[in-house]
Formats: C-alpha cells, sequence, structure tokens
C-alpha cells in the first residue's frame, strides 16, 4: 500500500498524488490517500488544481467534521472497489442471518457490518445527508472558498511583518510561522510568544515542531471564522511580536 496527504494536519501539505499513483500502478500497490481535512477543497472550482490526482486514489479518508464544518465523529471511507470491503470485513453468524448482503447483488440490502470493523453503529450518515439537503452543495463551497481566502490574505499580512519568520506557506487553509531570529533559536520565546496570543482569549493558535523546531499553526476551518475575526487574530499576533522580538 502506498499512502499520500491531500492536506497533512501539521502544515495542510499535499503530497504530489499523480506520481504516486503512477508509482503505485508500475508496483501493484493500493494507492491510499488520507484527506480527511483537505479533501472536501476539491469541491471548488480550483479544487483540481488544489489537490489534483485525488480520483486517481483506491481509497480515500474524508471527514466532513472538518471540511464540511459538521459535528465531530462525522468520518468517511470512499472506495473505488467495494468489493474489497466485502472482502476484507465480511463474517456471518446465525444472529446476523437475516440482512445477508451480497456485495455483487445490488438488489440485496446492504449490511454495513460486511463493509468496516464495526458491527453496531449509529446514524451518522444522517449528520451529513441532512445539511446537504438543507442548504445544497453551494452553501458550503461558498465557506470553503471563504475560508481559502482569509487563509491567504492572512499569510500575506504576517509575511510582511518584519517580526516574523513564516515557516510554510498556505496550499489549504494551513499555515506555520515563528518569531524572526537570526540565531534560529529562542523555542523558548516563541512558547511565550504563543501563549501571549492565546492570552487574549479572543483567538486560539496551536503549536507544532517542523524539522524539530517550534512553530505556530494558524489553520481557518470554522464555519463561524469571518474576516474581521481573521483580522482581529493577525492584529493580535503583529501586536504579541513586535512585544516579544528580541534582536541577535
Amino acid at each position: 500500500m502506498l499512502v499520500v496527504n491531500a492536506g497533512t494536519t501539521n502544515t495542510g501539505a499535499v503530497d504530489p498524488i499523480p506520481q504516486a499513483a503512477t508509482v503505485a500502478r508500475e508496483q501493484g500497490l493500493w494507492l491510499h490517500a488520507d484527506a480527511a481535512y483537505g479533501g472536501f477543497f476539491r469541491l471548488l472550482e480550483e479544487g483540481k488544481s488544489l489537490i489534483p490526482g485525488l480520483e486517481l486514489c483506491d481509497s480515500v479518508t474524508l471527514d466532513p467534521h472538518k471540511g464540511l464544518f459538521l459535528p465531530y465523529g462525522t468520518g468517511c471511507l470512499l472506495v473505488r472497489d467495494g468489493a474489497a470491503l466485502y472482502r476484507t470485513y465480511r463474517s456471518s453468524a446465525d444472529y446476523l442471518q437475516d440482512v445477508s448482503a451480497d456485495a455483487a447483488d445490488p438488489a440485496n440490502p446492504v449490511d454495513f457490518a460486511d463493509l468496516s470493523p464495526e458491527l453496531s453503529r449509529e446514524f451518522r450518515g444522517l449528520r451529513l445527508w441532512l445539511p446537504l439537503q438543507l442548504h445544497g452543495l453551494a452553501a458550503f463551497r461558498t465557506q470553503l472558498r471563504e475560508k481559502l481566502e482569509l487563509t491567504r490574505a492572512a499569510w500575506q499580512e504576517l509575511a510582511a511583518d518584519p517580526n516574523l519568520e513564516m515557516v510554510t506557506r498556505p496550499q489549504l487553509t494551513v499555515f506555520t510561522f515563528r518569531l524572526r531570529r537570526s540565531d534560529g533559536g529562542g523555542e523558548a520565546l516563541n512558547r511565550e510568544f504563543l501563549q501571549r496570543v492565546n492570552a487574549s482569549g479572543r483567538v486560539f493558535l496551536s503549536s507544532t515542531l517542523l524539522g524539530g523546531r517550534f512553530a505556530i499553526r494558524m489553520c481557518i476551518l470554522s464555519f463561524r471564522t469571518h474576516g474581521p475575526r481573521v483580522q482581529e487574530a493577525v492584529n493580535i499576533i503583529r501586536r504579541a511580536a513586535a512585544a516579544g522580538w528580541v534582536k541577535s
């Protein structure tokens, strides 16, 4: 199996999926894409350029509770060959004989216990189906496009601040940065910087390690987050950076 990322948690990075698909075909590998965070950006007109090659994968993980702003716990696995899931998870027991799905016969009812490790489950699909019926895809596309635009605008403004070092550019709606120091150090200072930003109580940023170095993450992916709040976050970050910057 070959696994590619379509929007990593750390930085929102997208792997070169078309090239990976070529390798997978040559080597006879199953190609799986972790698109839990980023996959739904394919709904946009520019989606194919943001995440090219996603349609080439054998399976794709999606989290509607991320990219479609739904309640937590609404996850999804898409598989090109449904029979492969059936062969993997199908089991039999006397108490399961009343719903006996045949993956090759669409006339028979689907028993989802035959398609995953779970036997009993809640009706998670309703959480996705109902908002799509009520609002349609256009509302979700509008939200996703707004988050992309807000992220790019925030990155550009922070990148212009001489007190900040931009660590990664946003491919989707995540980017990372830190205080600028010519000695390449200052982890403790950056941790204090992050605490100062979050102590405002107005925004919450998280952190990660990239190449062993502490970095601050900005992730814009909430249906409640709009321009004024992002601008407020940028202002808070810039004020905290001005207060915490130390020349080397």
